[in-house]
């Protein structure tokens, strides 16, 4: 398996049902699980797709609509119980964290983990978290309430090294790392020798992009360009166009048009309204616009 996957814990939009659960959406990144949204029976799904609670320390909020964040209080709890790691971050608006505070200090209020709030402006794009390889970031949506959506990209990676190249320039092996960062080199003799004559192309990074609840916005197809795979919320039918509107919701055509025009690798699909009862329609809708769509499912993971 790649190292570089999204598991699908929840599909459902705000009223869940017997087949799907509400939002919730994990990103594995090297062993380390970064969950979206964390609605009502997420733990127990995360269970169930053999996740491990020791690998996952920071979750990313949406926004705050009950069936993206009332599977929290237990969870957390659960985490507590585990007693597998000391801190867990939560990454979500200031008024999220002041809820979240309150509800944790009812249910959660002899827990041993400390849950830490990283807050940010909904309004505005900005990098929220990043390490040595991968960034994530916000992009604002428009949704009832302050909403983003979220993308987590790999850092660009170094060049690799002609092994070749630097026996036949005697390159020393000092200079590797200033090779794979895309630097000349310069002989004893003063002559430059090109990177490109001694490293070749770095792998491509990779994207994500999870656009959670929104209206239909066209620009948004300039903010997940070339993504590797794009999440994009897909609660309605184009039946239903008008009520998607008036409710900020988008639909199955409406979120392959944004795959389109972004040229996307593969769309994935999701927060499917109750009132329909055969999800392939979403499939279907999808797919005569943007073939490279991938129905979304309960224990559904896809490698990036």
């Amino acid at each position: 398996m790649g190292d570089f996957k999204v598991h699908v814990l929840g599909c459902a939009s705000a009223k869940p049902n017997p087949v799907h659960n509400p939002s919730c959406t994990v990103v594995d990144y090297r062993s380390n699980l970064f969950m979206v949204d964390c609605g009502e029976g997420a733990q127990q799904q995360f269970q169930r797709m053999h996740l491990k609670f020791s690998r996952l320390s920071h979750i990313f909020l949406t926004h705050l609509h009950g069936d993206h964040v009332l599977g929290l209080p237990g969870l957390t709890g659960t985490l507590a119980l585990s007693n597998l790691q000391e801190t867990l971050t939560i990454h979500t608006t200031e008024e999220g964290a002041d809820m979240l505070r309150t509800i944790f200090g009812y249910f959660n209020r002899d827990s041993t983990l400390q849950v830490v709030f990283d807050t940010f402006n909904a309004q505005k794009e900005e990098v929220i978290f990043e390490n040595k390889s991968l960034r994530v970031r916000t992009i604002p949506l428009q949704h009832r309430v302050p909403t983003v959506g979220y993308i987590f990209e790999e850092k660009e990676k170094p060049r690799h090294i002609r092994r070749d190249a630097l026996e036949r320039y005697n390159v020393p092996f000092s200079q590797i790392n200033n090779l794979r960062a895309g630097r000349d080199y310069v002989d004893q003799n003063g002559i430059l020798i090109p990177n490109s004559e001694l490293t070749a192309e770095p792998t491509p990074s990779r994207s994500y992009a999870h656009i959670g609840d929104t209206r239909y916005m066209p620009s948004l197809a300039v903010k997940v360009k070339g993504v590797n795979l794009l999440f994009h919320e897909t609660t309605y039918l184009k039946e239903n166009e008008a009520e998607a509107q008036q409710r900020f919701h988008s639909t199955a055509a409406q979120a392959a048009a944004i795959a389109r025009d972004a040229a996307v690798g593969r769309l994935l699909t999701g927060h499917y309204s109750s009132r329909y009862r055969n999800d392939r329609l979403f499939l279907e809708e999808a797919r005569a616009i943007f073939p490279e769509t991938i129905l979304g499912t309960e224990g559904l993971t896809l490698e990036i």
